[in-house]
């Protein structure tokens, strides 16, 4: 877990953005537990109810499951509909913006390929 969180952005989000870069880069595993909503709350000096927010979300997404009494483990399928959801996003926030101005500046897909791909060399 991060020790210091963002003002900027809703605390349940964080925590549910932590889980899921956990689980993406693989330091939570398939059938893991995940902290508990009062691990969290005692974590970061929180209200429990602001944890739990961000966990159920990620039970609501099919990425958690809960064991009555044991906690929340991550499902089978976690990782890859994490990271299908993740493409997505990346797609609408970055590549069609990038295409777009891509456009106005009358640079061909091509040329815009070969950006990309230059700047993967240096």
């Amino acid at each position: 877990m991060k020790h210091n969180l963002d003002e900027n952005k809703p605390i349940f989000l964080q925590i549910k953005e932590q889980l899921e870069d956990s689980i993406i880069d693989g330091s939570i595993e398939i059938g893991e537990r995940v902290p508990s909503t009062n691990e969290f709350a005692a974590f970061y000096k929180i209200n429990p109810a602001t944890a739990a927010k961000g966990i159920n979300e990620l039970v609501t997404e099919k990425i958690l499951f809960k064991r009555r009494g044991v906690g929340m483990f991550v499902t089978e399928d976690a990782r890859e509909i994490l990271i299908e959801n993740r493409k997505k996003t990346f797609y609408e926030n970055y590549v069609l913006p990038l295409k777009g101005e891509a456009e106005k500046l009358r640079i061909s897909v091509a040329d815009l390929l070969e950006m990309v791909e230059r700047e993967g060399q240096e």
